[in-house]
């Protein structure tokens, strides 16, 4: 027989919700940034008792995670983005059936997902530290686990902060940071691969910001580094104007409001419908088998099926196949092989394919559904011009849009995160994707919030 855990998940301890309906513009703001603040604050407070660590061969999954690791908060959202990932598949393949439809299975299906995500940051603690991928000194192992423990947790009631005090979510927040201050350093750091500073000796040491390593090859005389450096700027602007462009890309249902005769709005679906979850999702799965390949092989002592690494990079096995080259750079130093552009095609097609399927179960559990946007659109009191005011004939109009945008819009996110790295950005796609999505999304919540504080009329109008 299987225990009833719902009073464990219904007593889980979590941030209370502001008791107004709607927030104010700077009470929104003003939690952001102190979340925001917070998050800088812990990033740069190392571990104590961590010993010294090789830790670039994480930092493709930092990007990801919205972390520093090395810090209190090394796990990062990884512990909320496996749990998500987990139950989603759980639910979406009927293995567990949970009703997200109703407010007890929403209710319920949140809990589960708060219970799987302390699971995992107490599994993933351990993990870290105990297979070598956070080496503590001797005697500390247990200390730097439990500062992973409540640095996880921190994460998570930050998370919750912001996405009942805030704009947006903490993951996006914490994801968009961690990009716009790698993009910065891509672009104008000066400290070199050792640490010395370039500007001290600018035609010797080299740098580490693509603007500096244009002006430094000028100088040296290497054409072919300047053309890297400047190829890299100019497929990360490319990459940006593309999404940007995807992102204003919507389908507009006409509606109009019953009791308001003549009055009429357009209820938008997005071309990336399902945002940018499923490539967060994506994403996190590939750095996550990059990650516990490479522990599984220190620990070990020989390769798996999952890979060989090479100081923290996969040169064989599942996680090289899914990983990236820049093949940009390999091109213009004539250094290209065969083996980099079939991997550029696994890998391509790999994020494609579950971004889309990431896409199509977020959109099923998450409420976004044609039934769901169905009944918000009729308890809105509105309807589409000319057609019946019932849910059936609602839903089938919107069945027609929702999917197909669903699909679509998780293998065009997929496409160009999995370009972006291929060819070399200054970060990741991934990484290049979601800010700027998450930037678009913000900017709109922004928008829409101080529209309302401007105009208290629109507030009944809103919902």
């Amino acid at each position: 027989m299987v225990p009833d855990i719902r009073p464990i998940v219904y007593n889980l301890p979590e941030v209370r919700k502001p008791s107004e309906k709607k927030l104010s513009f700077n009470v929104k703001l003003k939690w952001t940034l102190i979340i925001l603040a917070a998050f800088f604050v812990l990033a740069n407070i190392p571990l104590y008792g961590l010993a010294k660590n090789s830790l670039d061969r994480f930092e493709y999954l930092a990007i990801i995670l919205g972390t520093d690791f090395g810090s209190v908060i090394s796990l990062g959202i990884g512990p909320i983005v496996m749990a998500s990932i987990i139950l989603q598949l759980l639910v979406g393949s009927g293995i567990m059936n949970i009703d997200t439809k109703t407010e007890e299975g929403k209710r319920y299906f949140q809990g589960l997902q708060k219970l799987g995500v302390v699971f995992f940051i107490v599994f993933e603690a351990m993990v870290y530290v105990l297979m070598g991928g956070l080496q503590a000194n001797p005697g500390f192992t247990g200390i730097v686990i439990l500062q992973l423990i409540l640095g996880g947790v921190a994460i998570v009631l930050m998370d919750e902060v912001t996405t009942k005090w805030g704009f947006g979510s903490g993951v996006s927040l914490f994801i968009v940071a961690g990009v716009a201050w790698r993009l910065v350093a891509g672009l104008i750091q000066f400290l070199g691969p050792t640490g010395e500073n370039c500007l001290a000796d600018f035609s010797g040491t080299p740098c580490a910001g693509n603007l500096l390593i244009i002006l430094q090859s000028i100088i040296n005389g290497d054409p072919a580094q300047a053309t890297v450096a400047v190829v890299t700027i100019l497929v990360t602007a490319i990459i940006f104007v593309a999404v940007v462009w995807a992102q204003s890309l919507k389908v507009e249902i006409p509606l109009s409001y019953e009791k308001v005769r003549g009055y009429a709005v357009k209820w938008p679906l997005q071309f990336f419908y399902a945002s940018n979850l499923p490539v967060i999702l994506t994403a996190a799965l590939v750095a996550n088998l990059q990650l516990f390949g490479g522990l599984l092989q220190t620990w070990l002592g020989h390769a798996t099926f999952l890979g060989s690494f090479s100081q923290g990079v996969p040169v064989s096995g599942l996680a090289y196949w899914l990983g990236s080259s820049n093949l940009a750079q390999a091109l213009i130093k004539g250094s290209l092989q065969g083996s980099q552009v079939l991997q550029a095609i696994t890998h391509l097609i790999f994020y494609m394919l579950f971004s889309a399927v990431f896409a199509v179960f977020w959109v099923k559990t998450s409420g976004m559904d044609e039934s769901s946007q169905a009944k918000n659109i009729l308890g809105s009191g509105l309807q589409i011009p000319g057609f019946r005011k019932d849910q059936r004939v609602l839903e089938s109009i919107l069945k027609r849009y929702i999917m197909p945008l669903t699909i679509m819009g998780g293998l065009a996110i997929g496409l160009l995160a999995s370009l972006a790295d291929t060819l070399g950005a200054l970060t990741s796609g991934t990484a290049i994707l979601l800010a700027v999505t998450i930037i678009y999304q913000l900017y709109q919540n922004i928008a829409q919030q101080h529209a309302l504080d401007m105009h208290p009329a629109l507030r009944g109008m809103a919902g």
